[in-house]
């Protein structure tokens, strides 16, 4: 289950919450960006449970984040 997570973050702490996303598990990359959002992700789970673990558990739970966005990719 590929997905992309959408952070959007405290002024000053993007770079830091990608950095800590980087070394999670299953987080094949995470990026500070401009614009609408402020860290965008890519995941990679074989089920719903883990991606919840992910972002529920690990990711709201990091210091700087506001919320965050989850788009489940379409398989092709």
């Amino acid at each position: 289950m590929k997905a992309y997570v959408v952070v959007t973050a405290r002024a000053g702490t993007a770079r830091d919450i990608a950095d800590a996303m980087t070394k999670l598990a299953g987080v094949q990359m995470a990026d500070a960006c401009w614009g609408g959002g402020d860290v965008y992700a890519v995941v990679d789970f074989p089920d719903w449970k883990e991606l919840n673990g992910l972002v529920l558990d690990k990711v709201h739970s990091m210091p700087g984040v506001i919320r965050t966005e989850t788009h489940v990719a379409v398989e092709r």
